[in-house]
């Protein structure tokens, strides 16, 4: 019997998979769980129609971070943030991904999540530094955040 999984079913399938059978599994778990319905012609055109949605809502998504990546890469979106330092160049503090995510949206109006910078450790001298930020899992900025006394 073949079957359009609604829900994952561990080792079986996943949401939206088609896939065969067999009929007393069918019928006595996967469809009287909910886990599953029958694949009818109508059943399978609708299942088409949400893949469609799917796709592109995706390439919405897709579009709206190539957009956004053109305007953190822009040469006057540069971020700019004060900090005390030491002769040596060194920071007394730390700025970490949230305080660039802050001031990046209060100078540009940018909203980026500061779990998206993949800034490994925090920013500890002075001067220019590249953070990529990952916007969508095909599309990374980089974000210049120039930090002086």
């Amino acid at each position: 019997m073949k079957v359009i999984f609604l829900k994952d079913v561990k080792g079986k399938g996943k949401r939206g998979e088609v896939k065969e059978v067999p009929s007393g599994y069918a019928n006595n778990f996967l469809i009287k769980n909910g886990f599953a319905k029958e694949a009818s012609n109508s059943a399978m055109s609708q299942l088409k129609g949400q893949q469609k949605a799917k796709e592109k809502h995706d390439a919405e998504i897709l579009e709206e971070a190539i957009l956004l990546k053109g305007k953190i890469e822009d040469e006057k979106t540069m971020v700019l943030i004060q900090g005390k330092a030491g002769t040596d160049g060194r920071l007394f503090g730390s700025i970490p991904a949230k305080q660039i995510s802050e001031a990046l949206e209060n100078q540009f109006g940018i909203k980026v999540d500061k779990r998206k910078m993949e800034l490994k450790d925090a920013i500890r001298t002075l001067g220019v530094t590249k953070v990529p930020v990952k916007l969508h899992h095909d599309v990374t900025a980089i974000i210049r955040v120039h930090v002086k006394e």
